[in-house]
């Protein structure tokens, strides 16, 4: 531990916004995941600035947190400064059919505001358990609406500390991709460009939504939500399903006997239990079917 270094974090955020030794399982929905070095959470885009720039000044790994939706923390943490953007960089403003998001807003709390201002195109993501900078990052998407089809513009923070503001043309948005994962960079805020709609069709569409969910998914154990990225042409979870892997288990890291494409913590599930289940069904789906699944969750940190 860097006493300087941690010296310096609490004096930007303050020692209650800092922690050393933080389990990840914590902050994670897989609830997996040892110790961080350093957590840190920011109360402003300028002290988020402060953090990385502290980082880069100290040479000290950092990683930029949501709510840990689609994250797996190995089991011997994380040697660096996990930094939080969630609770409080949240506002949400709506200026007619322009709603304004930090990038901790979570995605649920998003829909609901556009839904209060009658504005559809956002009910997609009312179930997606992320924040507004994680979705915009991979380009999230659920039942065939993706956030490309709404992002109009995204100010992040570069490597460099520089502010930058990404207008629509500039994001380059693929499957699970855009310019500011390939680029490394943060975000802090982001413009939708959404519908007047009418509240009681906007309403009725994300309870419906949110019927499939529950029907299909299994929200009632911790995972990382699809586990697998969909392969070209295929779906991963019939593959898995298919492959006759419906229920496999590595210790309390199992494949979700109502959706194959989730694998869930049972209980007291490792990473490395997630890891090899998933080593396990790739393989096994490869060597049927021809088809390499690649994980759609992201690793991070140190195997124990």
């Amino acid at each position: 531990m860097n006493q300087e270094f941690l010296d310096r974090l609490c004096e930007i955020a303050g020692s209650d916004n800092v922690r050393t030794g933080e389990e990840m399982k914590k902050h994670t929905t897989f609830r997996i995941g040892g110790p961080a070095d350093y957590y840190i959470i920011p109360r402003s885009a300028e002290e988020t600035a402060r953090v990385l720039a502290a980082c880069k000044e100290w040479k000290v790994p950092f990683y930029i947190l949501g709510n840990g939706s689609n994250l797996l923390v190995g089991d011997g943490g994380y040697r660096g400064a996990i930094i939080q953007i969630f609770k409080n960089l949240s506002d949400i403003s709506v200026e007619g059919e322009e709603l304004t998001a930090q990038a901790g807003a979570l995605l649920s709390k998003i829909a609901r505001v556009a839904l209060e201002h009658s504005l559809t195109g956002f009910e997609f993501a009312a179930g997606i358990p992320g924040t507004l900078g994680g979705a915009a990052v991979m380009n999230a998407g659920a039942y065939g609406g993706e956030m490309k089809d709404v992002l109009e513009e995204v100010t992040v923070l570069t490597k460099e500390g520089e502010l930058r503001t990404l207008k629509k043309d500039e994001l380059h948005m693929g499957y699970r991709s855009s310019a500011i994962m390939r680029e490394g960079y943060i975000v802090l805020e982001a413009k939708l460009r959404l519908k007047q709609g009418e509240p009681e069709k906007i309403a009725g569409r994300m309870e419906e939504l949110k019927e499939k969910r529950v029907s299909k998914q299994p929200l009632e154990y911790p995972s990382a939500g699809s586990t697998f990225k969909r392969p070209e042409g295929y779906f991963a979870g019939k593959l898995i399903m298919d492959a006759g892997l419906r229920g496999f288990s590595v210790g309390d890291a199992q494949v979700s006997e109502k959706h194959c494409g989730f694998v869930i913590n049972r209980g007291e599930a490792t990473a490395s239990q997630v890891k090899e289940l998933m080593e396990q069904v790739s393989a096994k789906v490869e060597s049927m079917f021809g088809v390499r699944l690649e994980p759609e969750v992201r690793m991070l940190g140190e195997d124990k």
